[in-house]
């Protein structure tokens, strides 16, 4: 099972559910793998503590002209989609960062000029916590402005006998995307302000684009409000969790401290969170 863990605002606290959630789960006895796909600044490491024991460099073919074969011809600029090649009278310009690998001005090419060099974007890293919790988690090299390419890599690593509890990017761009596509469930954690509910409305709208059914955990709820539970009825969203606003819970969360580490009734909650995300993906969202 995958579970996507997501949010179009950041700082909602994707992290505090997932990281608990995943923490919950092994504890009771439920294989639990937790995957850090926030790529371009992980930070679940902070809270369970891995021991690294594998790396992985993750690559991406780039293309190279040689110029001496090349004629200018122009079909490959105007093949590629994404601009990143532009062909001039004397030569033939490679934008490697708006490239997105796909190698097709090779094989439009007619003189046979263009082959592929691999480019390395980032890495994988793979441990476990403590407590024997598998953890992997994916870095993206500092400037490199594509992100999807190590989190397909991540996802193709997932061990689908176990619970894979993934901890997305803020936001709903393309790598975010690319990760709660093909999801068994989508956790949406919110918060009652009006940034929040925004962002939750194109986040759903995402997932639903995706076809991933989705319920939705409230953090820093707050006594009174409604808007959140007005939109999830309008939407049929089940709050399946609310985590109260407390100074002690971000006091806990800001000094490392995870939220089951600090009484049962919260490993209790997160267990109760999981009793309803299991049946949401048994059934499809049906």
């Amino acid at each position: 099972m995958v579970i996507a863990v997501a949010a179009g605002k950041g700082g909602t606290g994707k992290t505090l559910v997932a990281v608990n959630l995943a923490l919950a789960l092994q504890r009771y006895g439920i294989e639990t793998t937790l995957v850090d796909a926030d790529v371009e600044e992980p930070n679940d490491h902070l809270f369970v503590k891995p021991a690294i024991s594998t790396r992985k460099e993750v690559t991406v073919a780039i293309p190279r002209v040689d110029e001496e074969l090349c004629d200018r011809c122009g079909e490959c600029s105007t093949f590629c989609a994404y601009g990143a090649l532009a062909t001039t009278p004397d030569r033939v310009i490679v934008f490697d960062d708006l490239c997105h690998g796909c190698g097709g001005c090779a094989l439009v090419c007619p003189a046979g000029a263009i082959s592929e060099v691999e480019r390395v974007i980032g890495t994988i890293e793979e441990g476990r916590t403590p407590e024997g919790m598998a953890f992997m988690r994916g870095l993206l090299e500092i400037g490199e402005p594509k992100a999807t390419p190590i989190i397909s890599a991540m996802k193709e690593s997932l061990d689908p006998a176990v619970v894979n509890v993934v901890d997305c990017g803020p936001g709903t761009g393309c790598a975010v995307m690319g990760t709660v596509h093909g999801s068994d469930v989508c956790v949406m954690v919110t918060e009652p302000t009006p940034f929040g509910l925004h962002d939750m409305d194109m986040a759903v709208r995402m997932a639903e684009a995706l076809g991933v059914p989705s319920l939705v955990v409230v953090n820093k709820d707050i006594p009174g409000d409604t808007e959140v539970k007005r939109f999830c009825a309008e939407h049929g969203l089940e709050i399946a969790l609310s985590i109260p606003f407390s100074l002690e819970t971000a006091r806990l969360t800001s000094s490392g401290v995870n939220l089951v580490d600090s009484g049962e009734e919260w490993s209790d909650a997160f267990l109760s969170l999981y009793g309803r995300i299991a049946p949401l993906a048994r059934s499809g969202g049906a």
